[in-house]
C-alpha cells in the first residue's frame, strides 16, 4: 500500500480492487466459451477452428467475386444468373421476421442459389422438417455421395458433424449425401432457383475445409469463378455493420467499464488530496430567517393570519398617508383616488384591496381565501411607493 495514504484512500482503493476483480471475473464467467472444433458459429471473421475465414480467403483468391452481407435480407439485389447467398448457421438468437424470409425465399425463387446449413436454416426454407443438430464435440462423419450428380463431382465423399436423424419431408428433396441413419445433404428446386441444404457448415469450417472431398464439393456449389455474385451472409450472426452493435458484442464494453473504474479511482483519491482545503459550511443559529420562521410558525398555529394582514395594512397606510400629506384615518376610497392620481396607479384594484384588507384585518379571511394574497398585493405597492420615494430625492439631489 503506498505511503502518505489515509485510511479512508486506502478503503476507496481496496473498494475499487474488489469491483475490478468482480469485472473480471464476471466478464471471463459470462462471456461465451470458445470451442475448438465445434460449429456454433461459422463467422467468416474468425479464424478459429470453428471459423470459415479461410473459405473466404480462399475464394476471393480463386476469382470468386465473394462478400459479406451484413445487412437485412430485404436489402438484397435481385439475382443475377449464378448468384449465391450463403447463410451458414444462422444464430438462434437471430430469428428472421416474415419480410426477412419472404426476402431470402424470393431471392431463391427469381434465379438465386441458396447455400444453408444447420436446423437453425428451417426458419428460411419452404417445406422442411425439423432436424437435431449433431454433438459438435464429435469428429466429423464421412458421407458417401448417393446419387450422381454435378454437386458431386469429384467428391465422392466429404466430412460432417453426424446430425440425428434427418429424413427428407420430400419426394423433391433429393439426399445427396447422407448414409443409412441420416441424411447429411439435401437438394431441391425453389422457383428458378436452387436450394442446398448442408446438416452443418463442416466443410466450410476452417478445420475441416482441406478434408478429403470438401473442398470440391464447395466448389461445386458454387459455381465456375466470376460466375456470378456471391453473399456471404453475417446479418444472422449478429454482424449488423454498426460500430457501435460491434462493440457491444464485444468485451471492448468490459475493457472501457473496468478501465473508468481504475480511473475514477485515482481520481477521487488524488482529487480529495490535493484540492483546495475548505471549512464545512455552517447555518447560523442567528439567522435573520430563523425568526421569520419562528414567526410565521407562530401565526400558523394561533390561527391569527388576520394579524399579519393587519400588520402590514396598517403599516402601508401609515407610509401612503404619510406621503401624500393625509390624516391616519383617511377613508379607504378617498386614499385610493388621490393616491391614484398622485402615483399613476390604477384607481379600482387599489380600492379593492384596501377594503380586503381592512375586511380581513377585523374579522378574519373568509373560508378558503388566502391571506398570503393580500400581503403580497400590499408588499408590491409599498415597493412601488419606496421607488417612487427614491427617484423623487434623486430628482431632488440633482
Amino acid at each position: 500500500m503506498p505511503r502518505g495514504l489515509d485510511s479512508a484512500d486506502r478503503k476507496l482503493l481496496i473498494g475499487a480492487g474488489v469491483l475490478f476483480v468482480a469485472l473480471v471475473a464476471a466478464g471471463a464467467f459470462l462471456s461465451p466459451p470458445q470451442v475448438t472444433g465445434a460449429v456454433a458459429d461459422p463467422s467468416t471473421y474468425s479464424s478459429a477452428w470453428d471459423g470459415t475465414k479461410a473459405a473466404f480467403v480462399l475464394l476471393q483468391d480463386l476469382g470468386y467475386r465473394v462478400s459479406r452481407w451484413e445487412r437485412p435480407p430485404t436489402e438484397l439485389p435481385s439475382p443475377q444468373a449464378g448468384d449465391t447467398l450463403i447463410i451458414a448457421n444462422p444464430s438462434e438468437a437471430q430469428t428472421p421476421t416474415q419480410e426477412e424470409r419472404f426476402a431470402v425465399l424470393g431471392f431463391v425463387e427469381n434465379g438465386g442459389r441458396l447455400i444453408a446449413t444447420g436446423s437453425a436454416a428451417s426458419a428460411f426454407l419452404p417445406g422442411t422438417g425439423e432436424f437435431d443438430d449433431g454433438n459438435p464435440y464429435d469428429q466429423p462423419t464421412k458421407f458417401s455421395a448417393l446419387v450422381p450428380s454435378p454437386l458431386v463431382r469429384g467428391a465422392p465423399q466429404i466430412t460432417m458433424i453426424k446430425p440425428d436423424d434427418w429424413e427428407p419431408t420430400s419426394v423433391k428433396q433429393i439426399e445427396l449425401y447422407g448414409d443409412r441413419a441420416t441424411a447429411a445433404v439435401v437438394t431441391y428446386g425453389f422457383g428458378k432457383g436452387q436450394i442446398i441444404w448442408w446438416a452443418a457448415p463442416t466443410p466450410l469450417t476452417n478445420r475441416n475445409l482441406l478434408d478429403s472431398g470438401n473442398l470440391a464439393f464447395v466448389l461445386n456449389c458454387l459455381g465456375a469463378p466470376g460466375h456470378g455474385q456471391i453473399f456471404w451472409d453475417e446479418y444472422f450472426h449478429g454482424v449488423r455493420g454498426s460500430l457501435l452493435e460491434f462493440f457491444a458484442r464485444s468485451p471492448a464494453l468490459w475493457g472501457v467499464a473496468q478501465f473508468g473504474l481504475v480511473f475514477l479511482a485515482i481520481l477521487a483519491t488524488y482529487s480529495r488530496r490535493l484540492g483546495p482545503v475548505r471549512a464545512p459550511v455552517t447555518v447560523s443559529r442567528l439567522s435573520p430567517l430563523e425568526f421569520v420562521d419562528t414567526l410565521g410558525d407562530l401565526y400558523a398555529s394561533a390561527k391569527v393570519s388576520s394579524a399579519a394582514v393587519g400588520i402590514a395594512y396598517q403599516r402601508f397606510r401609515f407610509v401612503l398617508t404619510r406621503k401624500l400629506g393625509l390624516p391616519i384615518d383617511t377613508p379607504s376610497p378617498e386614499l385610493a383616488k388621490l393616491a391614484s392620481e398622485s402615483f399613476g396607479w390604477e384607481e379600482p384594484p387599489l380600492i379593492e384591496t384596501l377594503r380586503r384588507c381592512d375586511f380581513v384585518s377585523k374579522y378574519g379571511p373568509d373560508p378558503g381565501e388566502e391571506p398570503l394574497g393580500l400581503v403580497q398585493q400590499i408588499h408590491d405597492y409599498g415597493a412601488r411607493l419606496e421607488i417612487k420615494r427614491v427617484k423623487t430625492q434623486e430628482r431632488e439631489t440633482e
